[in-house]
């Protein structure tokens, strides 16, 4: 109880007010602010069970986002904030529960109907806000049929989230079939009310370099992020928020 009161010396104005004592126990067991302010915010408002909660705790939920709530002042927690695309975009995604082995190469037909089968959890490591639409989705034009691997819709974002599946490094070719996917969901499928389509590439691996001198340098649609099978090792993870930190540095 003292490190509780230690902890959450404002507890009544954290948006804490539905979370469970276990829930509480273990955001207290973190050590950065920021990072347990996140934990309260979102187990609160998304009503994460305590399993839930320690899944993504041990799996570097927080850290894996593109864009950190970090930069949030302490003052606008409980506030409405503006919604920015890369808050619903991590790297990488952690898909343990599809119980596959890490190198599927070749296999994109088996991982997808793997997330299909688990699609429930999928969602909750999507994020907050996506519906599924389809699989395979067709998308023709006058002379063509293509197929989007998995269709997602966001509602908060108000926009369709289209998924490409790779069971390899990502290249050029990926890149270029998504950036295609994305124009024609803007001009075939997208609502008056829609926001532009968003495009994540899943992919193994991905070269910094590629990213740099690529559409996903500058693109607020299309982005690329790695997938792993099995939950990173606290190593695995500290090197992951490491590199993450020292991107963002850089970015300053």
């Amino acid at each position: 109880m003292r490190q509780f009161y230690l902890t959450y010396p404002e507890f009544d104005t954290q948006c804490v007010a539905n979370l469970s004592w276990t829930n509480i126990r273990t955001i207290i067991r973190i050590d950065n602010k920021q990072e347990r302010d996140y934990y309260l915010k979102e187990a609160s408002e998304q009503n994460w069970t305590s399993r839930q909660l320690e899944r993504n705790i041990k799996s570097g939920y927080y850290h894996r986002l593109l864009s950190s709530q970090a930069e949030v002042n302490d003052a606008e927690k409980c506030l409405p904030t503006v919604i920015n695309t890369k808050e619903f975009i991590k790297d990488p995604y952690v898909l343990e529960f599809l119980d596959l082995p890490e190198n599927i190469e070749g296999k994109e037909s088996v991982l997808e109907s793997a997330l299909i089968n688990n699609l429930q959890k999928f969602l909750l490591e999507l994020g907050k806000g996506f519906s599924f639409v389809a699989r395979q989705f067709r998308i023709s034009t006058e002379t063509d049929h293509f197929y989007a691997d998995l269709v997602f819709y966001n509602y908060l974002l108000k926009c369709f989230v289209v998924i490409d599946l790779k069971t390899t490094k990502l290249s050029h070719a990926d890149i270029g079939q998504m950036d295609m996917y994305v124009r024609m969901f803007d001009e075939l499928k997208r609502g008056a009310d829609d926001n532009p389509t968003i495009g994540i590439i899943f992919c193994t691996d991905k070269s910094e370099t590629m990213v740099k001198y690529s559409v996903l340098q500058e693109s607020r649609q299309i982005f690329a992020s790695k997938y792993k099978t099995i939950l990173p090792t606290e190593e695995e993870l500290a090197d992951m928020i490491q590199k993450e930190n020292i991107k963002l540095l850089a970015e300053q």
